[in-house]
């Protein structure tokens, strides 16, 4: 059974054509959304999924009426070939999931995605490396200064307990005890 998806980004643009176009090919039901491809919740397009059964085939006039991206369109796929249900988009013959050409097509889709995910690992892994060298440091800024690290190192030697330190400090004890656990102050000269 040919199964249609519609959808439009905001309430003022009209479904009328993708609405023709479906049923000119077949389409026996229709799900239609307005809006945003963007957003992850579209009802329709989950009650849609839900509802289909083996060799049931969702057709749509545009892949971007369906997915925003590459990867939401494998996932999207992915999820109608869990159903036993194919795709075909009416703008792009060379995405129909019911071919073996489609399916090869959306096969190598998949693998340039995969592709990219990976590039796009390694271009940030190699920036974080390189941030580093540059003395960049990640995660959340420093509780103390390295002059509240000085003074709370003094108060210590002049014996004030770590914890009374970190009070005045306005940290928690353990955050002092982790700064003072540099090498020019082991922390075990504090205990």
């Amino acid at each position: 059974m040919l199964i249609g998806y519609a959808r439009v980004s905001t309430d003022d643009q009209d479904l009328r054509l993708q609405r023709a176009a479906l049923k000119e090919v077949g389409c026996k039901r229709t799900f239609e959304e307005k809006v945003s491809g963007a957003k992850r919740d579209r009802p329709e397009l989950a009650k849609m999924i839900e509802q289909l059964r083996d060799d049931d085939t969702v057709v749509v006039t545009r892949l971007d009426r369906l997915a925003r991206s590459t990867r939401d369109l494998l996932d999207i796929a992915e999820k109608l070939k869990e159903a036993g249900a194919g795709l075909r988009s009416l703008a792009e013959p060379w995405a129909d999931t019911t071919s073996p050409a489609g399916r090869m097509v959306l096969t190598v889709f998949a693998g340039i995605a995969e592709f990219e995910r990976e590039l796009i690992h390694q271009r940030t892994s190699s920036g974080r490396v390189a941030a580093k060298a540059r003395g960049v440091r990640f995660g959340r800024p420093p509780k103390l200064t390295p002059d509240q690290i000085t003074l709370g190192e003094r108060l210590v030697g002049e014996g004030t307990s770590v914890r009374e330190a970190a009070k005045l400090l306005k940290c928690h004890h353990a955050t002092l005890y982790r700064a003072l656990s540099t090498p020019s102050l082991g922390i075990q000269q504090l205990r």
